[in-house]
């Protein structure tokens, strides 16, 4: 149920390197909320037209969906992804933003059913 996507304005890097982002990615994620990582979803997005500040220089935006509460731990996530992101695709922290949302179980299906 955990999900992070990343888009990112940088053009689409290797696999290996892209895999080897969003399996760290899954794994920190079901850390951070203590919840199995089999149930974590990752996604990337390269190559997508953006601006932050009116620049073009290369920025990430990130959304961190969950069924349930983050409550106090997105701080911690927000400085673990960020640094996680610069240091595999060389974006800045200050152009990255990160989205968090919690999701009712109602709301969220998966196996033809959902979690609420």
């Amino acid at each position: 149920m955990p999900l992070i996507k990343v888009q990112t304005s940088l053009p689409p890097s290797s696999q290996g390197d892209v895999e080897a982002l969003l399996l760290n990615l899954s794994r920190k994620l079901a850390a951070h909320l203590g919840k199995p990582e089999s149930y974590v979803m990752t996604a990337f997005e390269a190559g997508i037209p953006m601006t932050f500040g009116g620049s073009i220089d290369p920025a990430c935006y990130v959304e961190i969906k969950s069924v349930g509460t983050m409550g106090d731990r997105t701080r911690t996530m927000s400085e673990d992804f960020c640094n996680e992101i610069h240091q595999n695709l060389g974006v800045a922290k200050n152009r990255i933003y990160i989205e968090f949302a919690d999701a009712k179980g109602s709301m969220w299906g998966w196996n033809g059913s959902t979690f609420g």
